[in-house]
């Protein structure tokens, strides 16, 4: 990419005359070409990208917003490369095929896996591994390609909007929650936070595998949703002792989800139960100002884990599960292309709940 104009590399040559290549060639994309927050936003016409061997191009019809998305805008992201097209979750139909690619997914209904280059470790992400957007082009824009197997059907139970805001946040509370946390019926999860788009996937994820589950929220309105979306119980964090309550509540806590850090995680540990998990997947609050409790961790052999993100394996068997139980995630609200700036702002505002999606078509 250089200048102004994104130049999106060409594959092989999809055939027809030239009026029919034409239509294929310009798109709209939002397009970050300086730092300074979302302001910086703006809706440019670019190369559409031609799908090279082992790609297919979704013409998107939906994408969806994550932090990650304002964090860029903002520069608070490592290794920013500009200009840059953001955006890591995006559901549209096939339309064109690289070499090798058997042509008769075009027209297929599907979601996109928001990561690339997992590796093999099922551990961790390799050293390539990195999330959609930035600086691989991203679905903030008419059309994406991407590698066939990153592709998988989109679930015929969810909208178009609803296909769009299940998959980054479904991936990583499904990881975090399922393969980290190896939830189990009758046990006891706190979602700490509830209202962003991977804290409302956990508690969907918790309660579909029989699990009870509690929150907190600085909003007793959010905790009213959390209650509507199958949460047994919820506790105001704003009061001072919200870790007792949650502990008499439940009778203890087996699984933490948290994704602010801060003071959240020694208090949340007081509700953990003798070999509990704290599992986060992020520190919006920073590091622990006091320090870890450690005799607290040892006594109670409680476990804390990091995540990020999931590997193309668990994207499957999340979307799979989300099919079978016909789950669908929570939308907040829903913005055309042309607004994003607005939604990006809008993901600044403490009272949404659930993922924000952008309208492409």
């Amino acid at each position: 990419m250089r200048g102004r104009k994104i130049l999106i590399r060409r594959g092989p040559d999809l055939g027809g005359n030239e009026q029919s290549q034409q239509r294929y060639w310009n798109m709209k994309a939002l397009v970050l070409n300086e730092l300074g927050g979302p302001e910086k936003l703006a809706i440019e016409e670019v190369e559409q990208p031609v799908p090279a061997a082992g790609e297919v191009r979704v013409q998107l019809r939906r994408a969806a917003l994550n932090r990650r998305d304002v964090w860029i805008t903002m520069g608070q992201y490592p290794r920013i490369q500009l200009p840059s097209i953001g955006g890591s979750d995006g559901a549209g139909i096939i339309d064109a095929v690289g070499d090798g690619v058997d042509n008769t997914v075009v027209g297929e209904e599907v979601v996109i896996y928001p990561a690339r280059d997992w590796g093999g470790d099922p551990r961790c992400g390799s050293a390539e591994f990195r999330v959609l957007g930035m600086p691989d082009q991203g679905t903030f824009a008419q059309a994406i390609c991407v590698p066939v197997g990153d592709v998988a059907p989109k679930p015929d139970h969810l909208s178009w909007d609803q296909a769009a805001a299940i998959l980054l946040a479904g991936l990583t509370s499904w990881r975090a929650l399922v393969t980290h946390g190896e939830v189990q019926a009758a046990q006891k999860v706190l979602v700490t936070g509830i209202g962003g788009g991977v804290a409302s996937c956990a508690l969907l994820w918790a309660k579909h595998h029989g699990a009870e589950v509690y929150v907190t929220s600085g909003s007793d309105d959010k905790i009213a949703a959390a209650m509507d979306l199958g949460a047994v119980g919820g506790v105001n964090y704003h009061d001072e002792n919200w870790d007792k309550e949650i502990g008499k509540m439940s009778d203890g806590i087996d699984i933490v989800i948290d994704s602010a850090g801060g003071c959240v995680v020694n208090t949340a540990m007081n509700t953990l139960n003798p070999g509990g998990r704290f599992i986060f997947f992020g520190a919006t609050l920073g590091n622990p100002a006091a320090g870890l409790e450690m005799a607290k961790i040892f006594f109670k052999q409680a476990r804390i884990q990091g995540t990020t993100m999931g590997m193309p394996s668990e994207f499957r068997a999340m979307l799979n599960f989300a099919r079978i139980h016909r789950i669908s995630p929570v939308v907040d609200r829903i913005f055309p292309l042309d607004e994003g700036v607005a939604a990006h702002q809008h993901m600044l505002t403490p009272m949404r709940m659930g993922k924000i999606v952008l309208a492409i078509d």
